[in-house]
């Protein structure tokens, strides 16, 4: 259960630092600043995409940004869903990810991919949420879809 004392709000870039803070302190995927740089990924790379073609979204508690989601709308992925590994377990994901997910629902799309790492607890946790794997990418990750839900 998600307690009050967290914030849901759309990521800006001035949230850069805080949103990479939280992706190089993961224990699962973790990649360093260098090895991020090395696949295109900055804060100014990051920041810039959220002017296009990518939104994102980070939870706070006492104005610390301790989890964060983006979603891309020009390939229909979500791009990344960390959590601080001291604030796993409290739903944070679930809300991010059901953030990115909206989002690009109401942007059209009809599938929505990623790719983590096999055997591990993001796979687990996509899993859970309906996830079907579909295949693994060069990089050794796995491809994973999610198609819309039908309308009630």
């Amino acid at each position: 259960m998600i307690a009050d004392e967290f914030i849901f709000r759309e990521a800006s870039g001035a949230d850069m630092p805080g949103i990479a803070r939280v992706r190089t302190s993961v224990t699962e995927n973790h990649l360093t600043t260098e090895q991020l740089a090395q696949r295109g990924i900055t804060n100014a790379s990051v920041a810039a995409s959220l002017l296009v073609d990518r939104k994102g979204w980070v939870a706070e508690r006492a104005r610390e940004i301790v989890a964060f989601s983006m979603a891309d709308r020009g390939d229909g992925s979500i791009f990344a869903l960390f959590v601080l590994p001291e604030y796993e377990g409290r739903g944070l994901g679930n809300r991010l990810l059901d953030l990115a997910l909206q989002w690009l629902w109401d942007e059209g799309a009809e599938l929505v991919w990623l790719t983590t790492s096999p055997d591990t607890r993001a796979a687990r946790f996509y899993g859970r949420r309906g996830w079907v794997p579909t295949g693994m990418v060069p990089s050794g990750d796995m491809r994973l879809e999610l198609r819309r839900p039908a309308s009630p």
